[in-house]
């Protein structure tokens, strides 16, 4: 297990209060909100494969939205902060807190996870190297 120290040295200040405190960045301010190239988004802590381009989609709430999770790669907590209750998503490999995800999604899976651009990293696929 990482210590606060540790991830306190190796995160931003905003990624550190986002994942680690469970805060939330700033509503359209992240980097990943826009992001429309191929690959996959990585948790920013851990690395673990979050989220496949292909489920992102434009939801208009201010942060990246997905409709599908990697299978295994989030476990959900009930939050019942800001006086209504929420599913919190976080990461299940080192338990950062991404974001939230909601039954109100526009796609046929239903869900629209709403994450934290500074609480993932993206990788772009590079479709000249693919088999």
């Amino acid at each position: 297990m990482t210590s606060d120290k540790k991830w306190k040295a190796t995160l931003s200040e905003e990624a550190y209060k986002v994942c680690r405190l469970g805060q939330t960045e700033a509503p359209y301010t992240g980097a990943l909100l826009h992001n429309h190239r191929k690959g996959t988004y990585h948790c920013v802590c851990c690395n673990a494969v979050l989220f496949d381009s292909s489920a992102k989609f434009d939801s208009g709430c201010g942060w990246p939205s997905f409709d599908l999770a990697v299978e295994g790669a989030i476990h959900y907590l009930e939050d019942q902060s800001h006086g209504m209750v929420r599913t919190e998503t976080r990461c299940t490999q080192c338990d950062s807190h991404l974001g939230h995800v909601f039954d109100d999604g526009p796609t046929e899976t239903g869900q629209r996870y709403c994450v934290n651009s500074v609480s993932m990293t993206f990788l772009e696929q590079d479709d000249n190297n693919r088999n």
